[in-house]
């Protein structure tokens, strides 16, 4: 025979075990949403992308008309530096990341947002 008084002590174990839980878990999805995080974003989103600058550079360098030809000799190094480091460092995946990184932020935000 089973005693009602036990069935309900380990009924409010479990929901006190339960609350804990998610008491926990609000707890750690706040964390996520911090201010360091947001400033973090905000810098990579506005990382350079060094590649594709020199690339551009050396172009206007190339199409400059100068006598002395110092503007293409320099061009093309720089088309060449531009291009190493766009292969590199992939310029593009830096705003990449911080469209994602943003995207999943808000997704984070809107699931607390909806939690509590």
């Amino acid at each position: 025979m089973v005693d009602p008084l036990k069935e309900r002590l380990e009924k409010i174990r479990k929901v006190t075990d339960s609350v804990k839980r998610r008491a926990n878990l609000y707890g750690e999805i706040s964390g996520i949403d911090s201010k360091n995080t947001s400033s973090s974003l905000g810098v990579l989103q506005r990382a350079p992308a060094p590649g594709k600058k020199l690339q551009k550079i050396g172009f206007l360098m190339l199409w400059i008309p100068e006598p002395t030809g110092v503007t293409c000799a320099i061009g093309g190094p720089l088309i060449l530096a531009g291009r190493y480091l766009d292969k590199k460092y992939n310029g593009s995946t830096l705003h990449d990341i911080g469209h994602e990184t943003k995207n999943t932020i808000s997704s984070i935000s809107d699931f607390k947002n909806s939690v509590m």
